[in-house]
């Protein structure tokens, strides 16, 4: 985890601690995930960060959700975007760890995730609303739109020793099927 600086590395590791003393487990590194999808029309990132400014198409965000509580989410401060932005870049990515790994090669099924982007779900981030036993975050953002596009995401691992919180939450959703509501868009 690296977008957002210190504070959002810190914030990781007061969360880990924190989960791997009430789990009475180690702690692990814990990662993020973002896509980045190659069609013929270009290159786009796909990622789910904090809302930077009300300059959101340029970035083509085509969604928001509240983060922490839904009451929250009414301040640009406690909403994020998720966006599907042609020529985009990922802020941390020169930080990742076993990256990138490619996940297919297939031409429609890239296609496919691009157009599943706007009706990605947008729950509470950080909470478990959907009840999947995990919380919805990035990672979910991303395991939800590669299964629901018919990637095989089973042999997708963190690097050893490290865990992709909310990963099994997008997982859960996606193979339950229904469309869902509650999508913002911006």
């Amino acid at each position: 985890m690296g977008a957002g600086g210190h504070v959002v590395r810190l914030n990781g590791k007061v969360y880990e601690a924190i989960k791997a003393f009430v789990e009475h487990r180690a702690r692990f590194a814990l990662y993020h995930t973002a896509l980045e999808v190659d069609v013929p029309d270009g290159r786009f990132v796909i990622e789910s960060a904090p809302i930077r400014d009300q300059r959101g198409r340029e970035r083509g965000v085509v969604a928001e959700g509240p983060v922490g509580t839904r009451w929250a989410g009414r301040f640009r401060l406690f909403r994020y975007e998720i966006r599907r932005w042609r020529g985009g870049s990922i802020p941390d990515a020169s930080e990742a760890v076993s990256s990138p790994v490619r996940v297919a090669n297939d031409l429609a099924r890239a296609q496919r995730v691009l157009d599943l982007v706007p009706s990605v779900p947008t729950p509470v981030w950080g909470r478990d609303e959907l009840r999947t036993g995990d919380m919805w975050n990035s990672n979910s953002l991303i395991s939800w739109l590669l299964e629901r596009a018919g990637v095989d995401t089973d042999p997708l691992q963190p690097p050893f020793g490290g865990r992709a919180p909310g990963w099994d939450a997008g997982l859960v959703v996606a193979r339950r099927g229904a469309p869902l509501g509650g999508v913002h868009t911006p």
